[in-house]
């Protein structure tokens, strides 16, 4: 039985990839009952279903061939009775095929429809192809991130996909089916990977603005330009981060590693060069996991830098089950935790279609009005 916050909630999700199943994803986890559509030809690649899928873990599955009138009407038969549409195709397509927001809002006025592009559904690049890398550029992301002197550095694709994209749809997604339990109106949700991640820059213009920030990546506090707020090398080639930015976490850094160092010159510059000199010969004397047992349960804001396969044995994750493992495949478990409705990740995704029948048969949708074979 489903007892996260969204049990009851009803969520049709028109498969895709990235942020939108990834909010589709999130959603689950949090107790809704989402329904993915899939096209006919997805039912062939290789991951789609199964463990591996985790993007479309506790979903189901159906499959409709939305160039197909009939199955369009069996879309739309669904929209009827769900309390949420999320899309992640380009400005356009979804109402080429007859179930944009218009056409889904005159069957369900209720309906929140969720749209997750990159470049938001205007705009001069609204209708050009894009990738989480080109988004990220544009809103100074990337360029703040990397070296001094060095290129930009690509953080995976969490600032933009899923941090400025799925998460950001979710939040209006949540936001908008709040208004439409007040006003009984629901609306379309426009959320752009550009958008959110310029939001999550938030603080850094801000200490731009107040000039505590350079335009310039790897000088700054945030970005590696700080001694004390680093990665450095070990001497198994491994990597420690660092940070110790308040005064008394830098005095235990620096006793810990028994510096050189006046600790009340910390934010003096003309004593970083040859600070950032001091920890990266000493970190360079032990391995990784040496300094991690060293650090452990001080307040020198210390850690060992993991890989994806190591992270879920550490025994603070493995303590919360932060991560799990399904059938040999490590994932997330569901976040944030709640008191009162806990949430949970679903089942491991179905096979492509596997739902069909079952979904329109629960959602009490006449099987004469599916779709044709």
């Amino acid at each position: 039985m489903t007892t996260g916050p969204l049990a009851g909630c009803r969520v049709v999700e028109l498969g895709g990839i990235g942020p939108g199943p990834f909010a589709g994803m999130l959603l689950a986890d949090l107790g809704a009952e989402v329904v993915r559509v899939d096209r006919p030809e997805r039912a062939g690649e290789p991951d789609a279903g199964g463990p591996a899928d985790v993007l479309g873990r506790g979903k189901r599955s159906v499959v409709l061939d939305l160039k197909d009138p009939a199955a369009t009407a069996a879309l739309l038969r669904l929209v009827e009775r769900a309390d949420v549409l999320i899309e992640g195709f380009r400005p356009g397509v979804t109402e080429r095929l007859g179930v944009g927001p218009h056409d889904c809002l005159a069957r369900n006025p209720r309906l929140v429809y969720g749209r997750m592009t990159g470049w938001g559904q205007e705009g001069p690049l609204a209708a050009s192809a894009g990738h989480d890398i080109t988004y990220i550029a544009l809103t100074g992301a990337l360029g703040a991130i990397g070296e001094a002197g060095g290129p930009p550095r690509i953080p995976l694709n969490l600032v933009g996909d899923f941090g400025g994209g799925g998460c950001y749809l979710v939040i209006g997604v949540l936001a908008a089916l709040h208004a439409a339990d007040r006003t009984g109106r629901g609306q379309v949700v426009d959320a752009a990977v550009v958008d959110g991640t310029a939001h999550l820059l938030a603080s850094t213009f801000a200490k731009l603005g107040r000039g505590e920030w350079s335009d310039e990546r790897g000088v700054n506090r945030f970005d590696g330009g700080w001694p004390f707020y680093a990665v450095y090398g070990t001497k198994d080639g491994r990597h420690i981060a660092v940070g110790a930015l308040e005064r008394p976490f830098y005095r235990s850094l620096v006793a810990l590693l028994d510096l050189e160092v006046d600790p009340d010159r910390q934010h003096d510059r003309s004593t970083w060069p040859r600070l950032r000199r001091l920890l990266t010969r000493r970190f360079a004397e032990r391995t990784r996991d040496e300094w991690a047992e060293l650090f452990e349960g001080t307040d020198a804001c210390v850690a060992p830098v993991l890989s994806l396969t190591e992270a879920a044995a550490h025994p603070h994750l493995a303590a919360r089950g932060s991560l799990f493992a399904r059938d040999g495949v490590v994932q997330p478990a569901a976040a944030p935790r709640f008191s009162a409705t806990p949430s949970s990740a679903g089942r491991a995704a179905p096979a492509v279609g596997a739902d069909t029948q079952a979904v329109f048969r629960d959602w009490g949708v006449d099987p004469a009005v599916q779709f044709s074979d």
